[in-house]
This record gives structure tokens, C-alpha cells and sequence, in this order.
């Protein structure tokens, strides 16, 4: 019986659903303001998503849950003019993504493994390390954040953003590498035979 593949997305066109919105916001920033850059954010996250949703069929939970926070935080930072909103989202977006990997470990799910089992096979024992890594990540993203935006002015923010938080998280993924190595879960031959068949 033949299973269905899920439709997989050309890494390079996902990289730009993921960033595009944020070098929106980058670029917005830098010709106008943090508010006209907000609502630039705001439109960008919604084409991302319908984007993802027209190639994939699906909307992916982390995209998504960020969205909800950009259009919640961004529509209070144009309401009442005030930009500390949208400085906030970083730091709510990684903790709430913290609170759900420890929180779920907690109850015997592993959300990192939900997120990326499709791509990755390693054992449990392999998840739970990632997952940990990854809470423990969210967990520094927000701190910094807010040490950042409370520290420096709204331009250099913007730039810790872009060019701060993004550079981190790929080293950060890149260092993981040795993790997927160790625990990886070696296919068998006679699938690997029947695949080739």
C-alpha cells in the first residue's frame, strides 16, 4: 500500500516565506519608522502564511502562533502609537515556545518532535535532548530581547533583529547537527531495498 508523501516545499522558497516578512520589517524601518514598519510586518506575516498555505496545504504551528502575536502586538502598536508592543513579541513568541517544550516534556509530548519529525528521525533519547536545547534557546532569545530593547534605541532593536537573533538561531541549528548524527536512527536495508525497487 503506498503512502502518501507530505508535500515538501523547496527550502530556498521556504527561507523566503520565513525571512521575507522580516527583512519587510528591516527595510520599512529604515525608510520610514518602527510604525510604518509594524504595519509593513503585519501585511508581510499575512502573505507568508497564505503563501505556506497555498504551497503546503497547511498552516505550520510556529509561523502561526508567531503571526497571532505580530497582528495582536503590531495592531496595539499603531492603536495607541506606542512602540514598546512590538518590541514585546520577540520576548512573548520565545517564551511562549519555551513554555510549550517544557511544559509538554512535562506531559510526555515532545513538540520539537512534532515540528520537525517529518524532516528528522533520531531517537527519543535524541528528541529530548533537542527539545531541551531549543527551550533553553527560546529562553536566552527572550532575555535578550529584552535586554536589547530596553537598553539601545529602536533602530539599533531593529537591527539586532535582523542581524543578531537570525545569525544566532542558524548557529545555533548548526550546532545541533552533532545530536541528529549521534542519535540518528539508521534505515533498515530491506526498506532501503524496497524504495529503490
Amino acid at each position: 500500500m503506498a503512502v502518501k508523501a507530505e508535500k515538501q516545499t523547496n527550502p530556498l522558497i521556504r527561507l523566503v516565506i520565513e525571512v521575507g516578512p522580516l527583512a519587510v520589517f528591516f527595510i520599512a524601518n529604515a525608510r520610514a519608522d518602527i510604525f510604518f514598519a509594524t504595519g509593513a510586518f503585519m501585511v508581510a506575516i499575512i502573505i507568508s502564511l497564505s503563501v505556506s498555505l497555498v504551497l503546503e496545504r497547511r498552516l505550520p504551528v510556529m509561523p502561526l502562533v508567531t503571526a497571532g502575536v505580530v497582528l495582536v502586538f503590531g495592531g496595539l502598536t499603531l492603536i495607541l502609537q506606542d512602540e514598546v508592543f512590538i518590541k514585546l513579541k520577540p520576548t512573548i513568541v520565545n517564551t511562549l515556545f519555551a513554555m510549550s517544550i517544557f511544559v509538554g516534556l512535562g506531559l510526555g509530548r515532545n513538540f520539537v518532535q512534532v515540528v520537525m519529525g517529518a524532516a528528522v528521525k533520531i531517537t527519543d533519547e535524541g528528541w529530548k535532548i533537542l527539545a531541551v536545547r531549543w527551550g533553553v534557546f527560546f529562553i536566552v532569545l527572550a532575555v535578550l530581547n529584552e535586554i536589547v530593547w530596553r537598553s539601545v534605541s529602536t533602530d539599533a532593536w531593529v537591527n539586532f533583529k535582523v542581524f543578531g537573533v537570525l545569525p544566532l538561531t542558524l548557529i545555533f541549528s548548526f550546532a545541533q547537527v552533532p545530536v541528529l548524527m549521534r542519535y540518528a536512527i539508521e534505515e533498515p536495508e530491506e526498506a532501503k531495498t524496497t524504495l529503490q525497487e
